[in-house]
């Protein structure tokens, strides 16, 4: 059988979807085959793999195999993202989750917030960069800390270049304050890449996530969508366990944890959904 343009099998498909929701909890339902199949494709062919037994025996092996299942969780995943995707969301960070943490603490610490899923950088560093054009970096010691399972996309996000797809929600302005054109993409201002310090970690791994969810606010978007439930329910209730009080979790705004009873309270601030720990 030729993987590249024969059907596969259903039962071909379903070792693989088994193989990715034990190790990073990606969901494939029925509704989802499609996506499945043409990802799949899509990492063998870039593979020297010769069929998909010999491929499915590499991304098992933790090692040797894996660069192979990091391009098929790649090709799993959309990855698209922009700088100020939901601009909403930031607003309401600056504009009323940053004083009221202020009001509520009686001494100055370090407030660190994580981009969970980060994908190839735009949301964490649009983090820095809001912050900075609030004043918000000057007035505060803050960390930004980004991860993805992803080593590929983490080199991108390092790297700090982005083309014109990533700039759809970018004021113009602030692109020219922040950016400088570079052959056919734009560096990011040193000052901002500087800002947010970067790493692997595997959502459902707790000791991958430990340390990172003991952030204040947590930016975990636009990534449940390819969750199961339990994985879900895994990974929230990690963070609600780790996290100060109060805390606050953002996530996409086409997702909602209702129906998994976590013990976040959902709140309305500024206009903007948040699932807050108090």
């Amino acid at each position: 059988m030729n993987p590249a343009t024969e059907p596969l099998p259903d039962e071909r498909l379903q070792r693989f979807a088994r193989a990715v929701e034990e190790r990073f909890g990606l969901s494939f339902p029925p509704r989802r085959q499609a996506d499945l199949e043409r990802g799949l494709r899509q990492a063998f062919a870039a593979s020297t793999c010769q069929d998909l037994d010999e491929y499915y025996c590499l991304i098992q092996d933790p090692q040797a195999g894996a660069l192979e299942m990091d391009r098929l969780v790649n090709a799993l995943t959309v990855g698209e993202t922009y700088f100020f995707r939901d601009a909403g969301q930031f607003n309401a960070l600056y504009d009323h989750i940053l004083p009221d943490i202020i009001e509520r603490r009686r001494s100055v610490r370090v407030l660190r917030l994580w981009s969970a899923g980060c994908a190839s950088g735009e949301e964490p560093l649009t983090l820095a960069l809001a912050l900075t054009e609030a004043g918000w970096m000057e007035r505060l010691p803050i960390e930004i800390r980004a991860s993805d399972a992803s080593e590929a996309l983490l080199d991108k996000a390092r790297a700090g270049v982005f083309r014109e797809r990533s700039f759809r929600a970018l004021p113009p302005v602030l692109q020219a304050k922040y950016f400088e054109p570079n052959g056919s993409g734009w560096c990011v201002a040193p000052q901002i890449l500087r800002a947010v310090s970067w790493q692997t970690a595997n959502l459902t791994v707790e000791a991958d996530v430990a340390a990172l969810a003991t952030a204040d606010i947590i930016f975990c978007r636009n990534v449940f969508i390819y969750f199961s439930d339990a994985a879900t329910a895994k990974v929230v209730n990690t963070f609600y366990r780790l996290m100060p009080s109060p805390g606050y979790l953002f996530v996409g705004t086409s997702e909602s944890l209702l129906r998994l009873g976590t013990r976040f309270e959902l709140e309305d601030i500024g206009n903007t959904f948040v699932y807050v720990k108090h």
